[in-house]
């Protein structure tokens, strides 16, 4: 696959930032993008050449505004902002992170409006395509800065570089592929660190596996009213339409249709009168959660097509322009869509996992304790529900607020910080947890149909999604080792096999 950054009327999505930055595609510009950028930096070095005081440019940074640089020692200025920048800690970010993060650098300067030079994004550009990956530790960004810093400084030849399943110094990972280290000129490294790169690029990718998990998480609750002989009168189009909520109706329309062609639901369509929250609200709930993430999809998507550089270059129209300085560098509107998206895959975890605990408790579900033969004797999967509570421990924990902290930094210059970076951070544990506590639960509906009058038949998802699990899982008849089978009904989730069966619905 091809990504082409920079065509008249592209707008660059979740999907292809995941094709770039997991699934290697290859990166290209279009003419567009760079005549944009050779236009933009023709600006820069004119300004630059007259002597124009530009923040970043010709004058310090933060609280050091005021320090004057001569046109002689701005390209020095620059290489001292990557090598001073590059300060993150910790365990270095998983490959497809940094790889969105440079994804975002070429996209950001490529708009036209930061005056970096087209060989500087021709060599990120080149990096990503040939799968050099610079270290960058992961802990100690409020939103800009020094995570882009260890991207910029492989870039320079510092720091190291994944090549060819090992680490390599940079210089020499980039000799090894024909590549010869940044010289930055004017503007260039305030251009690579500057704005809302890595809190969009974390936002994007785990963005999209929030997403799909959302619909995976329709079709396992689904699956649990079904086996737990729950009703589908409560998600009839008549109570649906009676609240102004599209995707409330989405997904009780969804139950409904995957629900249709089950003989357990048409039998017990009756069994209760009302069921628990957690099977009767799973449309109020799941909806709420699929505009939540709906909503931070547009505000995330806005920022990826957004020049979020300070200062930019405005042109015009006439060979010249302005370098103006505002706050386009803010990652506030990603920072508070992901606390937001934080809350709604807390609360897709809050209803699995009682609906699961519906599922093991014999007093409830009708079934044998924890869904084994003979309990007391066997556990059965009793334990996998504090596995369950546990991990949504962790993620009422991640879902604390990250954008309404604040400390100013750089000598009170910015006084005010976004901290959209850890906001954005906080969703890739969120993610895998979800993916477990869904996991979870879709084991214990898979237990229980051992016990299910094998004359009824489940819907034809139900089925399809069974068999699927069938392939790695056995049917636990006694207690056996258990944590295999999690990490297997995990994996058929994350490969999202789940949603394309549930694509097949009528």
């Amino acid at each position: 696959m091809t990504v082409e950054l920079g065509a008249p009327g592209h707008f660059l999505t979740l999907e292809e930032l995941a094709s770039v930055a997991r699934d290697n595609a290859q990166l290209v510009f279009s003419p567009e993008y760079a005549s944009r950028v050779n236009d933009s930096r023709a600006l820069v070095e004119k300004w630059t050449a007259e002597g124009r005081v530009m923040y970043g440019v010709t004058t310090g940074f933060g609280i050091l505004v005021d320090k004057l640089i001569s046109p002689e020692e701005a390209a020095r200025l620059q290489r001292n902002i990557v090598l001073t920048h590059s300060t993150s800690v910790g365990e270095p970010m998983p490959a497809d992170e940094v790889r969105a993060v440079m994804l975002m650098m070429v996209q950001n300067a490529g708009l036209g409006y930061s005056g970096i030079r087209l060989e500087t994004l021709t060599l990120i550009r080149l990096m990503l395509n040939l799968g050099l990956t610079p270290r960058v530790p992961r802990d100690g960004s409020v939103g800009y800065l020094c995570v882009e810093g260890h991207v910029a400084a492989a870039m320079i030849g510092e720091g190291s570089i994944f090549c060819q399943d090992v680490w390599k110094e940079a210089r020499q990972a980039l000799a090894d592929n024909l590549l010869a280290p940044a010289v930055l000129a004017s503007k260039e490294g305030l251009t690579l660190l500057n704005g809302a790169l890595s809190p969009t690029a974390l936002a994007a990718l785990y963005l999209g596996d929030l997403i799909a998990l959302a619909r995976t998480a329709d079709v396992v609750a689904a699956m649990s009213l079904e086996v737990l002989k729950g009703t589908t009168r409560a998600f009839d189009k008549r109570a649906m339409d009676l609240k102004k909520h599209p995707r409330q109706a989405e997904t009780a329309d969804f139950v409904r249709r995957m629900l249709a062609d089950s003989e357990i639901a048409k039998k017990y369509v009756g069994h209760r009168l009302q069921d628990a929250l957690s099977l009767r609200g799973i449309a109020q709930v799941h909806g709420a959660v699929k505009k939540t993430l709906a909503d931070a999809r547009i505000a995330v998507e806005a920022e990826m097509n957004s020049c979020c550089d300070n200062p930019v270059i405005i042109p015009d129209g006439r060979g010249d322009g302005e370098a103006l300085s505002s706050c386009n560098c803010d990652a506030a509107h990603v920072g508070l869509e992901m606390d937001s998206a934080a809350m709604a895959a807390t609360l897709l975890a809050k209803m699995s996992e009682r609906r699961n605990a519906r599922l093991i408790d014999g007093s409830v579900s009708g079934f044998p304790w924890f869904l084994v033969s003979k309990p007391g004797l066997n556990s059965g999967l009793m334990i996998p529900q504090y596995t369950q509570a546990g991990l949504l421990n962790e993620m009422r924990m991640l879902s604390q607020s990250a954008v309404v902290d604040n400390v100013p930094t750089c000598g009170g210059q910015e006084d005010y910080v976004s901290m959209g970076y850890n906001a954005a951070k906080k969703a890739r544990p969120l993610v895998e947890k979800l993916e477990y506590i869904l996991a979870i639960e879709l084991l214990g509906v898979y237990q229980a149909h051992q016990f299910m009058d094998k004359d009824l038949a489940p819907s034809s998802t139900s089925r399809a999604v069974l068999a699927e699990i069938g392939k790695t899982v056995p049917v636990m008849t006694e207690d056996m080792y258990i944590h295999p089978h999690i990490v297997a009904v995990r994996d058929i989730i994350r490969s999202r096999k789940i949603n394309r069966l549930a694509d097949a619905v009528k």
